[in-house]
């Protein structure tokens, strides 16, 4: 048995039972308590901890099991985490108020609005899930009202901003990785990740494994399949990654970053950065007529509400919309 917490444990005892037992009688107490110790593995718990742990491992083992994302495991890992560790309190004993004392400590820091929405709905996918499971009596989260957040139109590229950063690319790779995400709408993550196997330049189209490791179909114009083409054939290195680096390595989606930094620089293009790509052929083939639930497939998008908020609508198009079906 641990002495510190053998010591600990008769520490509490007297504290508790110093007010009402004699000094003789105390004394008495405590040598018999510490004697049937004796007989124990006794550790000292940390506070909450234990309890907080053991929850959150199960409902991590829960998303695991339902095929999340590792990123999506390891975020709300660290926000539910980041939650416990300000409130102090066990986590069946987490109410509503707790919930929003702490928001409302996040909102002070100048945290956005959107992520602190982001936030709550963490937080009432994991109390749901406890409650659902029957490992806490009542949801804290049910009562947290949604947070609003200011609307923001996110700008798209323009023909002209593509056309300048194809002009500005000194390297074929890098003409060819630029066409192929405004060709495809692919994540950065898929893109590096694809193998030059995975590919198929005849059909013009490549598999993708997305978020959850969900497997999907998506397709690029003849433009691309030409670059990619005349990329594989310039390259010497025996390599599988259909990106690579200077270096001969798997391209990585922070290098990709840095790249089109320079580029957005030397092109005179404003935020340029990879999930761009992906809003503007949404809003691109929205606009052209395509059906939201085939873009959202090609986007590979499980709510079209998720879609939707990719697609940057156009005054003009509303307008003409407007005036063909009212």
């Amino acid at each position: 048995m641990a002495i510190d917490a053998k010591i600990s444990f008769l520490n509490q005892i007297e504290k508790q039972l110093s007010s009402s037992l004699t000094v003789d009688a105390m004394n008495q107490t405590l040598r018999t308590v510490s004697d049937i110790l004796e007989g124990f593995d006794m550790r000292e718990t940390a506070g909450f901890g234990d309890e907080q742990d053991d929850l959150l491992d199960c409902y991590i083992d829960a998303m695991r099991v339902q095929g999340r994302s590792p990123k999506t495991i390891d975020r709300y890992r660290y926000k539910i985490r980041k939650l416990m560790d300000y409130v102090k309190v066990p986590t069946r004993k987490i109410t509503v108020y707790h919930l929003r004392g702490w928001l409302s400590a996040e909102k002070a820091r100048g945290i956005a609005d959107s992520t602190l929405d982001g936030d709550r709905q963490i937080f009432s996918a994991y109390f749901g899930w406890l409650r659902r499971e029957s490992l806490i009596e009542r949801n804290p989260a049910e009562n947290l009202g949604t947070i609003r957040c200011a609307k923001k139109t996110k700008a798209i590229y323009s023909e002209t901003d593509f056309e300048k950063l194809y002009r500005n690319c000194r390297t074929l790779r890098d003409l060819a990785l630029i066409h192929f995400l405004g060709s495809t709408g692919c994540r950065i993550s898929e893109a590096m990740a694809l193998d030059r196997g995975c590919l198929d330049l005849e059909r013009l189209e490549c598999i993708v494994h997305g978020k959850g490791n969900k497997e999907r179909k998506v397709y690029f114009d003849s433009v691309t399949g030409m670059l990619l083409r005349e990329y594989l054939e310039g390259r010497k290195d025996d390599n599988s990654a259909l990106f690579i680096g200077l270096r001969g390595e798997r391209l990585q989606p922070g290098g990709v970053r840095q790249m089109l930094k320079v580029l957005a620089k030397r092109a005179g293009v404003e935020h340029v950065h990879p999930h761009k790509f992906r809003r503007t052929l949404a809003t691109s083939m929205t606009r052209r007529g395509m059906p939201i639930q085939e873009v959202a497939s090609i986007l590979g998008h499980e709510k079209l509400d998720t879609t939707m908020r990719y697609v940057v609508l156009n005054n003009d198009d509303v307008k003409n919309s407007y005036r063909r079906y009212a």
